[in-house]
């Protein structure tokens, strides 16, 4: 069972290193109180996060199987969600909506709670719903995919009678493979053999010498290894499926992979189309002021900035613009994203899809939240995937 992770500690000091004649310029204008925010805001995006709590647990009825939560975006969502706990158990399963206040939310609980369990009050809301692959009753293998760093572990979930069609599954930010999991029946039922994946840093697998994220910018080397599994496997052709910060990772592999030619369709789920445009619209919720984001940006991107972004490799923002990199794409893509996001936003998926009518169906939902839109709408969600695949294959069949 997983176990919920607490607050993210801070990153270390700013340290004098902040006062070096490289920044005398940008600290005069910004001022050395704004140069510590910029710090900590850099390396709390490129460092592994704990989960947070995000809610409270103001009630359980275990006679009537009930939670009641504070009430926020998420956690008012129709739909069946997921929540991170601790104490008697670790992870709920939730059900409908049954009443709502102004400040709390009952929901029907569909993970039995016996009558002494004890919950502490801090949890997470969370848009996995399952957190283990036996919830799913699909047989799957544990496997390990080598990579430059090490061995990173996978799901393998093969198509019944075998399938020369895979999905890869690549899951996002601060999170695991478990997030994916949602997709495997859709891609089931569509007879592909589904690969969900880990990669560097993600506290599964190996963790890189900075131990940092470059937010898709070196991930994507270590899930190529896993399209390399995949091929000598038995696959044919790939479908490449990122989540949020894994849609970035299909991106760059689908941009820079070897096997390349044996990638067929992206589908992004909730993507960050682009990094700079994501940091700025999430600074902008905690409203700092934007040249310090800018600022920021810079350092994370920059050789000059290491005394600001801490231990973390240099972000080429440049090359993780991909509405800029547009005309390098090759395959079609499906994004799935909602225009109440509120993480993401979904200015850079309606970019790429402008730029490139060709290649991308976009698949705009509403009312749903970050990389939940198949547990507020899973009907629609899996039929657009369908349908998608569907005329993929059907495309590819009459082309060859």
């Amino acid at each position: 069972m997983i176990t919920p992770r607490r607050a993210a500690r801070t990153n270390g000091r700013l340290g004098v290193a902040l006062v070096s004649a490289i920044f005398t310029g940008a600290l005069v204008t910004l001022g050395a109180a704004s140069a510590f925010v910029a710090a900590r805001l850099a390396r709390r995006v490129v460092t592994p996060a704990a989960r947070l709590a995000d809610t409270r647990i103001l009630s359980l009825d275990t006679a009537a199987q009930t939670i009641t939560l504070t009430r926020t975006p998420d956690t008012a969502l129709p739909g069946r969600y997921g929540l991170f706990t601790s104490g008697t158990a670790e992870y709920l399963k939730l059900g409908t909506v049954l009443s709502q206040t102004e400040g709390a939310v009952t929901r029907k609980l569909l993970t039995h709670i016996d009558a002494d369990a004890r919950l502490d009050a801090e949890a997470a809301f969370s848009g996995w719903y399952y957190d283990r692959p036996e919830q799913l009753q699909v047989p799957f293998t544990n496997e390990l995919i080598g990579t430059s760093l090490g061995p990173c572990p996978a799901w393998l979930f093969p198509a019944e009678g075998g399938s020369e069609h895979w999905v890869i599954q690549i899951h996002g930010r601060g999170t695991t493979r478990s997030e994916a999991l949602r997709a495997v029946p859709v891609f089931h039922d569509l007879g592909y053999t589904s690969l969900l994946v880990s990669y560097r840093n993600d506290g599964e697998a190996p963790r890189s010498r900075q131990g940092t994220y470059t937010l898709g910018a070196t991930e994507w080397r270590d899930v190529d290894a896993a399209v390399g599994f995949a091929l000598r496997h038995g696959a044919r052709d790939i479908v490449l499926m990122g989540w949020s910060m894994g849609g970035q990772v299909a991106l760059q592999l689908d941009l820079n992979s070897a096997h390349r030619e044996k990638i067929v369709g992206v589908i992004l789920e909730s993507p960050a189309i682009d990094w700079a445009d994501v940091l700025h619209y999430q600074a902008g919720l905690l409203h700092v002021p934007r040249p310090l984001v800018d600022f920021t940006i810079g350092a994370m991107s920059s050789d000059w900035g290491a005394s600001v972004r801490g231990p973390g490799e240099r972000i080429p923002f440049d090359r993780l613009d991909i509405v800029r990199r547009a005309n390098e794409l090759q395959h079609p893509i499906l994004i799935l994203h909602s225009e109440e996001d509120g993480f993401v936003p979904p200015a850079g998926s309606h970019a790429l899809a402008a730029a490139r009518p060709d290649l991308v169906t976009l698949e705009a939902f509403d009312t749903a939240r970050h990389t939940k839109l198949w547990n507020y709408d899973q009907e629609r969600w899996s039929r657009a995937i369908t349908d998608w695949v569907s005329a993929l294959r059907a495309g590819a069949a009459a082309g060859s």
